[in-house]
């Protein structure tokens, strides 16, 4: 009865010896083979490289990391049931990883910048100053009064500059309802000399109603200069401050010339 009992721990002592033989011889073995070169040798290295991570990788890891922070060991969420919603603290670790980086805000050229600087700046007070000088002004303005007829302006004044009927127009206009531009153009009229302001204001055009009353003058008169200034004395109403007998008498006679008086026939 003793053997019958000692003899299944005879049996597995026997067994662990065989074992642990075996593992020795196995090593052994693999000692040698290793030595004679039968098997290579792995070689890893020890230095950790880093690479820079691309953004959609950021993405992929820090969302696994916090998957499997989160998850227990059967793959399911403590805490955590099929309809619940994910706590802050997950919301702002999920939120963090997956905010895409800001882009940094374009810096301007510096040509891109003088030329919004440029661009704020009135173009049209720049232009016009250039152009249009007090002369022109003073004379555009006395024109105009006279006439009411832009058209009339721009075929019968003499101007410093070739202006054509469209910026003669966006002059006006200029003048009437810009105030920058109106303001220093009143400047540079103030300032222009006695005898300028006299030959600007001896070019003004003849309005209407002063040519009816030159019309009265007939053709085939001989008319003198005590005839227009008769005239003068008579409407000081109708004709421009100005106007001397010399220049009605001027204007007479163009009028005779390209028959435009009322008691003139035939072709002009």
């Amino acid at each position: 009865s003793r053997s019958e009992v000692l003899s299944p721990d005879l049996m597995a002592s026997g067994a662990a010896s065989r074992s642990e033989d075996e593992e020795s011889l196995a090593g052994q073995k693999r000692g040698l083979a290793q030595a004679s070169g039968a098997i290579p040798k792995r070689r890893s290295s020890s230095r950790f490289i880093k690479r820079k991570k691309f953004d959609d990788e950021l993405v992929e890891s820090s969302l696994a990391k916090s998957s499997s922070r989160a998850k227990g060991a059967g793959g399911v969420e403590p805490g955590r049931c099929s309809g619940s919603e994910p706590s802050s603290s997950e919301k702002k670790k999920v939120s963090k990883s997956v905010s895409t980086p800001v882009a940094p805000s374009p810096v301007p050229t510096p040509g891109l910048a003088k030329r919004m600087k440029k661009s704020k700046q009135p173009l049209q007070v720049t232009k016009d100053l250039g152009r249009w000088k007090p002369a022109d002004d003073l004379l555009l303005i006395n024109a105009v009064l006279q006439t009411n007829d832009l058209t009339s302006v721009h075929l019968g004044v003499k101007f410093s500059c070739r202006f054509n009927l469209r910026e003669i127009q966006e002059r006006w206009y200029a003048l009437l309802y810009d105030p920058i531009i109106s303001k220093l153009a009143c400047q540079a009229m103030r300032q222009l000399h006695p005898e300028a302001i006299a030959a600007i204001q001896s070019k003004v055009l003849f309005s209407k109603a002063e040519e009816q009353l030159l019309n009265k003058v007939g053709s085939s008169s001989q008319p003198t200069l005590d005839t227009f200034q008769e005239l003068l004395h008579k409407h000081p109403d109708v004709f421009y401050p100005s106007r001397t007998a010399k220049a009605l008498q001027l204007h007479w006679q163009l009028m005779k010339q390209y028959y435009l008086l009322d008691d003139q026939t035939g072709e002009p």
